[in-house]
């Protein structure tokens, strides 16, 4: 560290210092502790947006017009770019064989109603919405009823399909009310398992930090469930509470592949709809091919809806 400060200087070495520092967030966030505040899941759910550290320290390190600190600015660089510049393109191989949308239509929505209306225009053959009351229940079924004949619904979750649902069942995840079931979808004649979930929130508290362990746990057991679904083609859909990233919904994400990053385009943010930071809305699947993957526009929920096509 002596060696540091007398060769580049004290403003050198901070700089050194602040960018092998970023590098080794983006290289071993996995390891990042949750044992405090869980800081660890806090900084994988905004992980992207650290990269705009990048650019200061390009530019100072410039400024310094140093070699060894120019190129030691640039190794974060090119760590980001690995893990999300395959994002950033478009991947989408146009319409599948069917489409899904998903959606937080948000329990204080103040026009479910329109809502409903932005759901149906955008003529997806499965529809699961999230985080519905028992007051706006009425309203989604009167918007949705005459395109999506077979329904399923449990507690604030529900789904809408064009193709008929044999069978349906709540998927306990360890709370008192259902907040995630499983529904068997026939797609031209060929079963698919289908989720809908939406995971215990989390929130950012100033004495107990991200408070996540409830969420944790839920994600645990519907990865359970999922996990020994005897399907072969299985989408899970809903609102997760957390990004592909967070190791804590591993449960979940180590077994099933992300629509939006192998069909879509950029980071897909869903969350706030207002000026999106996250990605916590998801469709997951295995066993299909995804063919593209979209972020569509506000509905008047505090979520955006997220849609994907799939092959057979």
């Amino acid at each position: 560290m002596v060696t540091v400060f007398r060769r580049f200087g004290v403003s050198g070495a901070v700089l050194t210092i602040l960018s092998v520092l970023l590098l080794c967030l983006f290289v071993f966030h996995r390891h990042l502790p949750n044992r405090a505040w869980n800081l660890g899941s806090l900084v994988e759910t905004f992980l992207p947006w650290f990269g705009l550290a990048i650019i200061p320290l390009l530019v100072w390190a410039a400024l310094k017009r140093n070699v060894v600190t120019i190129v030691v600015a640039i190794l974060p660089g090119l760590v980001w770019a690995y893990m999300y510049g395959p994002l950033l393109p478009d991947k989408s191989e146009g319409p599948g064989d069917f489409r899904v949308l998903s959606h937080n239509v948000e329990d204080i929505n103040p026009n479910p109603e329109e809502t409903a209306r932005h759901v149906r225009d955008a003529n997806a053959d499965v529809v699961a919405l999230v985080e519905i009351t028992s007051e706006a229940m009425p309203t989604y079924r009167d918007v949705l009823a005459e395109q999506y004949p077979y329904t399923a619904d449990y507690g604030t979750v529900a789904l809408w399909s064009k193709y008929p649902i044999s069978v349906s069942e709540p998927v306990d995840i360890g709370i008192d009310w259902t907040r995630a079931f499983r529904a068997t979808v026939q797609v031209e004649g060929i079963d698919v398992s289908i989720y809908v979930a939406h995971l215990l929130s989390v929130r950012l508290m100033p004495d107990e930090g991200f408070t996540i362990d409830q969420r944790n746990r839920t994600a645990q057991m519907l990865g359970d469930a999922i996990e020994a679904d005897a399907y072969d083609r299985v989408i899970l859909m809903g609102d997760l509470n957390g990004t592909m990233q967070d190791k804590t919904l591993a449960p979940i994400t180590y077994q099933m592949r992300s629509a939006h990053a192998s069909a879509g385009r950029g980071f897909g943010f869903t969350w706030p709809s207002s000026f999106p930071v996250a990605r916590i809305d998801q469709i997951l699947y295995r066993g299909l091919e995804a063919t593209d993957a979209q972020v569509l526009s506000q509905t008047g929920s505090d979520h955006l809806p997220v849609q994907a096509d799939f092959n057979l």
